[in-house]
């Protein structure tokens, strides 16, 4: 037996709420990528053992283990099991990590990990529907606040003005626009033909071909500057927090000696992973202290790393991690982040992971670190290295 490697990576494009993939079913999207980083790979499909899928709104389309659904729909083999996991923002990176600790205990020897959400069609907190009863009991006494709170209470404790929030959002949206342009996501994202909805939502019988992320804009910090925040008092607004958005991400990943046995290239490995819990009051403050744990755990430093990918939350959430591990710019999110490309939250954690090692090999660069907040206190992290 070998050990666990990361052969193939791919993405679709991601959908603004209510836009360009609104009208693509959450499985046609997950399936999509699921077969699509087979065939990259040029592997037979019944290789796959299992596949495990991160989605955070387990509700109407997205329910009663969609991976499953989208792996049929896809045609892929029925002997493949799938899994779906809900760890909130951290579901397909966890679903990642899941993978890779199946293969390296010996019981796989090929996985997916992938995740997907449709915000458009399946909104946050539909799996909550009213008269069903609320996820915290009667006497729940923790100060977990909502997102928003708990992102203008790191901003807070760090000392962060309005504008400097401001100038992380219009930064986001800069880096965004120039990788789009350059054509540094080409590689990874696979495109969706999308069938064109009108006003009232409803299907024309035209498709359109989507192969670029919606959510990069033209703005400036005039612009920002002039929004409101969305709690009042507050510092974060529309312009500095990640968009609702449509997507799904997969990675393949298998024993090296199979990937040796089938000449298959691995692309890189996973030298440390975690998910952690973080302080309730912040809510979202969680990468600091996966970052904490990573570099403990493999004794590197972020001299050590080339590229990092820091989930935009919001943009409090990265400004916050980057002051406390003293993070230079140009490792930080160097294409843009979810405040520009969106976050579909349960395919967030296999996008970055795909994003790190496209960028890791555009660069010709080594090491790449992935991190992410989720709800409920809690984040998760990877190091990946080229191979």
């Amino acid at each position: 037996m070998g050990s666990p490697v990361i052969v193939d990576a791919v993405r679709t494009p991601q959908g603004r709420r209510k836009g360009a993939l609104a009208g693509v079913h959450p499985a046609v999207l997950l399936g999509l990528v699921q077969a699509e980083v087979i065939a990259r790979s040029g592997m037979p499909a019944e290789v796959v053992d299992q596949v495990i899928g991160g989605n955070v709104t387990s509700a109407g389309e997205q329910s009663n283990n969609m991976v499953r659904r989208a792996w049929m729909h896809a045609g892929l083999p029925n002997a493949t099991a799938s899994t779906q996991i809900d760890a909130q923002c951290s579901s397909a990176q966890q679903a990642t990590h899941l993978i890779h600790a199946m293969i390296g205990a010996g019981l796989i020897r090929a996985g997916i990990a992938c995740g997907v959400e449709s915000m458009s069609r399946v909104p946050l907190g539909a799996n909550v529907p009213p008269g069903t009863g609320s996820p915290r009991p009667d006497d729940w006494s923790i100060d977990l606040p909502n997102q928003f709170e708990g992102a203008d209470r790191i901003v807070a404790d760090r000392g962060f003005s309005r504008a400097e929030v401001d100038a992380f959002g219009l930064w986001s949206q800069q880096k965004g626009r120039a990788a789009r342009d350059a054509g540094h996501f080409a590689r990874e994202i696979v495109p969706v033909k999308a069938p064109v909805l009108d006003a009232e939502g409803t299907p024309t019988g035209e498709f359109v071909t989507v192969d670029a992320d919606q959510g990069i804009r033209d703005t400036s910090l005039e612009r920002l500057a002039g929004l409101d925040p969305v709690l009042p008092g507050g510092t974060h607004t529309a312009g500095t927090s990640s968009q609702i958005s449509d997507g799904a991400s997969a990675l393949l990943l298998m024993d090296s000696d199979l990937a040796a046995e089938l000449g298959l290239r691995p692309r890189a490995r996973i030298v440390s992973s975690c998910l952690v819990g973080a302080d309730p009051y912040y809510h979202l403050d969680g990468p600091v202290q996966a970052t904490e744990r990573l570099l403990a755990d493999t004794g590197m430093s972020i001299g050590d790393i080339d590229v990092c990918e820091v989930n935009e939350a919001f943009a409090g959430v990265v400004m916050s991690w980057a002051k406390v591990h003293d993070v230079p710019a140009d490792k930080i999110n160097v294409n843009g982040g979810a405040i520009a490309l969106g976050h579909p939250v349960g395919s967030t954690g296999t996008r970055l992971l795909t994003t790190a090692l496209h960028e890791l090999e555009r660069r010709d660069a080594t090491t790449a670190l992935v991190s992410m907040c989720a709800g409920g206190a809690q984040a998760s992290g990877t190091i990946i290295e080229r191979i």
